[in-house]
């Protein structure tokens, strides 16, 4: 015998216990199976050592919502989890723990550093998995990958090793991102613009053996130390006259040629432009289309080196101060100007990037980009909304080479060898010990690891053992939807998508579904140094994963960020205890309910209209869903649940629950129960929990919620006529509602209500539904006529589709009495009134009042005004 609910609905008794059971039965388990189709999901892995925040939380549940919905669809759904080992972020996390304990990294050794980089890992690692899973995400946990796992590792080596025998990667000199403070190059995606008031130094720049000079504008003074040139546009007719003279560059004393390059924009400040080829990414093509060669200024602990001149060994920002003030005493330095710019910082330890020119590893891209540009194009890969393809295309029609290699210790590390006699490059699957050039025994490893964007960009395929032929391979790729936030499409997207196109031959996702942020009330982004951040595990502490489920992909669309606000998870939460509280009602009154085959010839008119709108409501989620429209879908379930099933059909079929045994109350119970199992299907993918602990306690359940099938559109269960006949009952039910309420009549006082209509189909409707007048509109009974005659002056009326309403006032209410208090309230709005004008007429207040108070007394006049205009009309109405 199934226990009974409980009766107050507390997430906290059940939550975790029923994970534990579908963890226990391998219910997230998905298998080759050839008889079933595949539908395969990629979570994109979080930092290894990271926590969960509210983008993960709106991130997961939304996969975890199709995850859901395609297994209960019969699909073999695959959701493959894992982490990230998050080089630049571990790593300092690393290197401080050392430095706490009076060591540096280099005085422990890589070996050493290696070993307390994992000990880290396993000890902080693993926390967001935890939290995951109190979240109620359905992944394969059996399937959990970690970047550095040793299969991974090795397709990341492998990948490697394919685009260099390719010539596709390269050694090279170029402009990186540079951070001083973590020693190693950083992505575009590890940088974080920050606006920030500056300053715009203009510098006098002689011409030599002249009177002459050309003014530059520059942010970075600093910079100038490694000036190779001056660039105007070769249409600038201020400067057509010096292009190909020398210039003395102030306090270096070198000379420097100007040149002419379309690159500079002769309406932006001076329309002159010093170049400094290693220090700036733009003058470093500049730089080349001239044959300027190089100069690098600066080290890679941020302090000027020694082809700086006096000011070798000073920090950048030191170095500026001097060089400024030598400017000055100089007679270079025009003017100071304030300028607000993006100045980008390293996101691991805010330090200020410097763009510099290292010798790095590189992958050309530009063959790469072109068969990623032509998926898209051809609707190989879709985005959700598409605008955002816009941004994949922008990037790749504009791709630079990508910098992979990184001076870090934590990570994968580059397969490449050097002789140190020959100078030989040696990129190998396997450890080198003997040169394949000179045979010599004098050979090194490169101590640099790869971008971690370079192992999650094969993470689609990766995770399923590639480059092994392995079944799961062959069966779950390409995978069928991405989903992630629109500031990583370039970064990652991208990269899958031509990593997949390059290694597998086709592209790794059909669709890339974008979420926004969740941002805070305010609509500001949430961060430590704001301290806005929200903890999900807290609400989810204090409402249920269920109800912070529910309010993030209610109201949300694809690729727009939304606002959290804590009183939408409470409304979360009323909807799941208002599912509960019905579902307990519906139990108690299920009780020697016999098992046999609706017979839908007795079906009455609102047990079709509900067995109808489920049906339609069934249809539309469906679309919904396979149109990624995961928040309509998700309120349309709300609506159905809410009002029509608990607000309308319970309530209708009450009498017919207390009434006497017999098929019409076993008909009544059998669509309340049937009813309710395609709610908790339809709203199971949205809230697991609540919709699995109900099911369990149904009658005749033989399977869990979680594999149950997902209901289906049926033509037999399509009652047009009944939805529009219980549309125009409930239509009318609310006007009379509207009417008592409007005179403040007590539900328990009774009435006739009278339809006049000339419609037969209306009339025969009434007929058939009167004791759903009785049951909700608190009508003692209704009378139908054909006209007005007989119904008193004083009846109030409402207007229905061919159709009026009519109530008896003399039945409702006692008139002399609500004349009375109808007077009083009128005398009471006067006053209000009187006293309200009064201020707004007094000058004085009108002028010394704060602005918000007087619209404050204007806002009370016009609601005194509204209140007034309706007592008078009641009055009038009652006076006739």
């Amino acid at each position: 015998m199934r226990e009974d609910m409980a009766k107050t609905y507390s997430p906290k008794d059940f939550e975790e216990r029923i994970y534990k059971y579908w963890e226990e039965n391998d219910y997230f388990r998905a298998e080759v199976d050839e008889e079933k189709e595949p539908y395969t999901i990629m979570m994109p892995p979080p930092n290894v050592t990271g926590n969960l925040h509210m983008g993960h939380a709106l991130n997961n549940t939304m996969q975890d919502i199709l995850i859901r919905w395609k297994r209960m669809e019969g699909y073999s759904a695959l959701w493959v989890p894992g982490t990230d080992h998050a080089s630049i972020s571990t790593e300092a996390k690393v290197v401080g723990k050392i430095e706490a304990e009076g060591k540096t990294k280099y005085e422990l050794g890589r070996e050493k550093f290696l070993e307390e980089a994992w000990d880290w890992t396993e000890k902080y690692g693993g926390n967001i998995r935890n939290q995951l899973r109190k979240l109620g995400i359905s992944c394969d946990w059996s399937r959990e990958r970690f970047t550095l796992d040793e299969g991974l590792s090795s397709a990341v080596e492998e990948v490697f090793i394919r685009l260099y025998e390719k010539g596709l990667i390269y050694r090279g000199d170029r402009i990186i991102n540079w951070c001083p403070s973590c020693g190693t190059a950083i992505s575009d995606a590890e940088v974080e613009h920050e606006e920030s008031q500056g300053n715009l130094w203009h510098i006098k720049y002689p011409v030599k053996d002249s009177d002459e000079y050309i003014v530059i504008a520059t942010t970075r003074p600093e910079t100038m130390l490694g000036d190779l040139a001056v660039a105007v546009h070769p249409e600038d007719e201020r400067y057509k006259n010096l292009i190909g003279k020398m210039l003395i560059l102030p306090l270096a004393n070198r000379e420097i040629p100007v040149v002419a390059d379309e690159y500079v924009e002769m309406e932006f400040g001076t329309g002159a432009v010093k170049i400094t080829p290693s220090h700036d990414p733009n003058d470093f093509e500049v730089g080349a289309r001239h044959n300027l060669g190089q100069l690098k200024v600066m080290n890679d602990e941020g302090y000027i080196n020694n082809q700086g001149g006096k000011y070798a060994g000073l920090e950048r920002y030191e170095a500026r101060k001097q060089i400024v003030k030598d400017l000055e005493d100089e007679g270079y330095l025009v003017e100071i100007k304030e300028h607000l710019h993006n100045v980008g910082h390293c996101e691991r330890c805010s330090t200020v990037v410097e763009p510099i020119i290292s010798k790095q590893w590189f992958v050309s891209m530009k063959s790469l980009a072109e068969p990623a540009i032509k998926a898209y194009k051809e609707g190989e890969v879709k985005f959700v909304p598409d605008r955002f393809g816009k941004i994949y295309m922008h990037w790749l029609e504009n791709i630079k080479d990508w910098c992979i290699s990184r001076q870090l210790w934590w990570g994968h590390r580059l397969p490449v060898y050097y002789c140190q006699d020959c100078n030989e490059v040696i990129v190998s699957r396997e450890k080198v010990e003997k040169c394949t050039k000179c045979e010599s025994s004098n050979i090194i490893q490169d101590p640099d690891t790869l971008d971690t964007w370079f192992s999650s960009a094969l993470w689609p395929f990766s995770t399923l053992g590639w480059p092994e032929k392995t079944e799961e391979l062959e069966y779950f790729y390409p995978t069928n939807v991405l989903i992630t936030g629109y500031d990583i499409i370039f970064f990652w997207i991208v990269r899958m998508v031509f990593s997949g196109i390059e290694q597998m031959g086709e592209v790794p996702f059909k669709d890339v579904l974008i979420n926004g942020l969740v941002r805070d009330s305010q609509g500001r982004k949430m961060s430590k140094s704001l301290g806005n951040g929200i903890d999900p595990l807290e609400l989810i502490d204090e409402y249920g994963a269920d109800a912070l489920r529910f309010m993030l992909v209610t109201g949300n669309t694809p690729g727009n960020d939304m606002r959290f606000h804590v009183e939408r998870v409470e409304s979360s939460r009323n909807f799941a205890n208002k599912l509960w509280n019905a579902s307990r009602f519906v139990l108690m009154n299920l009780e020697n309910l016999s098992n046999k085959e609706l017979n839908r010839s007795l079906l009455r008119e609102e047990d079709k209209w509900i067995i109808s709108r489920a049906n339609s409501v069934i249809k539309e989620v469906t679309e919904n869903l396979s149109k990624y429209e995961l928040g309509i879908a998700a309120q349309k379930i709300y609506d159905f649940t809410w009002n029509e099933y608990c607000d309308w059909y319970i309530e209708i079929v009450k009498p017919r629950l207390y009434g006497e045994e017999g098929e019409d109350k076993d008909i009544a119970r059998n669509v309340l129960l049937m009813v309710l199992k395609d709610i908790l299907k339809l709203l199971h993918p949205f809230m697991p929990y609540i919709t699995e602990e109900i099911w369990r306690h149904l009658p005749s359940i033989d399977k869990s919620l979680i594999v149950e099938s997902w209901p289906v559109y049926s033509e037999e269960n399509n009652y047009k006529d009944s939805e529009k006949s219980l549309e125009f009952v409930m239509e009318c039910i609310k006007n009379i509602r509207n009417i008592r309420s409007e005179m403040n009549v007590v539900p328990s006082k009774k009435a006739t209500v009278i339809f006049v209509s000339n419609d037969s189909n209306i009339k025969e409707i009434l007929s058939k539904t009167e004791t759903y007048f009785t049951t909700l509109a608190s009508a003692s009974a209704i009378e139908i006529r054909d006209n007005k005659e007989g119904i008193g002056e004083d009846a109030m009326s409402a207007v229905v589709t061919n159709c009026e309403i009519f109530l008896p006032l003399e039945e409702l209410v006692d008139i002399e009495k609500e004349i009375e208090r109808l007077e009083k309230e009128k005398q009471k709005l006067e006053g209000e009134l009187k006293r309200v004008r009064g201020k707004l007429s007094n000058e004085g207040f009108i002028s010394k009042a704060p602005q918000k108070v007087v619209d404050e007394e204007k806002e009370k006049e016009a609601k005194y005004q509204q209140m007034m205009e309706k007592v008078l009309e009641r009055l009038n109405s009652l006076k006739k």
